[in-house]
């Protein structure tokens, strides 16, 4: 994917004869001294980044970091006071009125925190609005409403006005409404935060949702962490209107920049950052549908094991073979796996949360296998994986997972014990 925005030395000024300030930030002067000597605010300090096409960048920091200025420079709601913006390699720093409103209503759509709802028109007329202002034609408008409406699970909605809707249904309107002038950038301002914590999740799945139908480039802002975990897949972290880190959910959490970036890291749940690539062990010894039951007995009994997972030449998986079911063919002279009624393996791809596969492991007997989308067999994870996993954490659903486990009898898959790693 290329670059889709591209913000070099940013920098904004609260006033509108900034230079006095840009010219002590040159001499290095910090934001406190600034505002000790001139009374001047600076918002952003010296910022660069970038954000890939089709990319959620996060942006994340406290009140007054200077986040929601970043993103109202990005459409020039907030004028920089100098710095470059590119959008597609158009600097719009440097656009004329006009021409910045063609960039707003093409390629730009902003989803605001407290809704920005008209209270006296419809759902359907609400979600027009920026159609009609282009001047799209009325029934072509209404027909891509419906159409976005429907995307964010409101159609039947159409006719009922703002005073009637909850607070997720609010901000499903507001996202209609910016999909609507089908835009390639997104701009999402706390848009969550006011929202109840399970409308909140609920928005950020409908979120990720659309963005696998969608392919947006968003930038998003929030002052939570796990919510920018759990939909960034970059995370930008600003204080005092600087920089601090840019870097995926693991390097943030893994390897934080400084303190003030660990001190939001401590009380992450890190089920909702490791994925299974992270923790799945390589699967081996394996065996083949056109092995028999004696080669299977075989490699069990050289490494110990009481169990092996089965797999054709390409490495598809087709289930566990355990000893007990090895003997039982080899008695009844079967000659290969193929004719063995296997036991079923759960399996999951290798970009799935750790988070996600708790109930499975809690309510299973065998390990669960990590596949490609061809069911080819990547590694597997055993339940004593997933618990030190979470339990390095040191967070609450390391504990969680550990009472699950506890309730379903307790057993603990050791590698050297259920076939699984060599």
């Amino acid at each position: 994917m290329g670059v889709k925005i591209e913000v070099n030395n940013l920098i904004k000024i609260f006033s509108p004869q900034p230079q006095k300030a840009l010219n002590l930030l040159e001499k290095g002067m910090s934001r406190e001294q600034i505002l000790s000597e001139t009374g001047l605010t600076v918002g952003v300090n010296d910022i660069s980044f970038t954000v890939n096409e089709g990319e959620i960048f996060v942006i994340m920091g406290l009140s007054g970091s200077g986040k929601s200025t970043i993103l109202r420079c990005l459409n020039r709601l907030i004028e920089p006071s100098a710095g470059t913006i590119l959008i597609d390699g158009v600097d719009i720093t440097k656009l004329r009125p006009q021409e910045l409103r063609q960039v707003r209503q093409k390629k730009l759509g902003m989803v605001f925190q407290q809704f920005a709802l008209l209270p006296h028109r419809t759902v359907l007329q609400n979600t027009v609005f920026g159609l009609e202002i282009q001047g799209t034609g009325k029934a072509a408008r209404e027909q891509t409403a419906r159409e976005c409406l429907a995307m964010v699970g409101l159609a039947g909605w159409e006719n009922s006005y703002p005073d009637e809707l909850s607070g997720g249904m609010k901000q499903r309107v507001g996202l209609a409404r910016a999909l609507a002038n089908d835009p390639d950038i997104l701009l999402m301002d706390e848009a969550f935060s006011a929202l109840d914590p399970l409308i909140r999740e609920e928005m950020q799945d409908e979120l990720l949702n659309l963005q696998q139908r969608m392919n947006k480039t968003i930038v998003f802002i929030t002052h939570d962490l796990n919510e920018a975990l759990k939909i960034g897949d970059r995370i930008a972290f600003v204080r005092d209107g600087s920089l601090v880190q840019v870097g995926t959910a693991e390097e943030i959490v893994g390897s934080p920049a400084d303190d003030y970036v660990a001190k939001f890291a401590r009380g992450v749940d890190r089920s909702k950052i490791l994925t299974l690539k992270d923790i799945m062990k390589r699967p081996h010894p394996v065996v083949q549908l056109k092995d028999g039951p004696h080669v299977a007995l075989q490699v069990m009994k050289e490494h110990g094991l009481s169990s092996v997972f089965v797999v054709d030449r390409s490495r598809r998986l087709y289930g566990l073979i355990t000893a007990d079911l090895a003997i039982e063919a080899r008695h009844n002279s079967v000659q290969k796996l193929q004719d063995v009624a296997l036991i079923e393996v759960p399996a999951r791809q290798s970009n799935v949360l750790v988070q996600d596969i708790l109930p499975v492991m809690a309510n299973t007997k065998v390990p669960l296998a990590v596949v490609d989308e061809e069911e080819h067999l990547m590694g597997i994870i055993v339940r004593g994986a997933v618990l030190a996993a979470l339990a390095e954490a040191g967070n609450a659903t390391a504990a969680g997972a550990g009472t699950a486990a506890a309730e379903t009898g307790g057993e603990s898959y050791d590698a050297n014990s259920i076939g699984a790693v060599g």
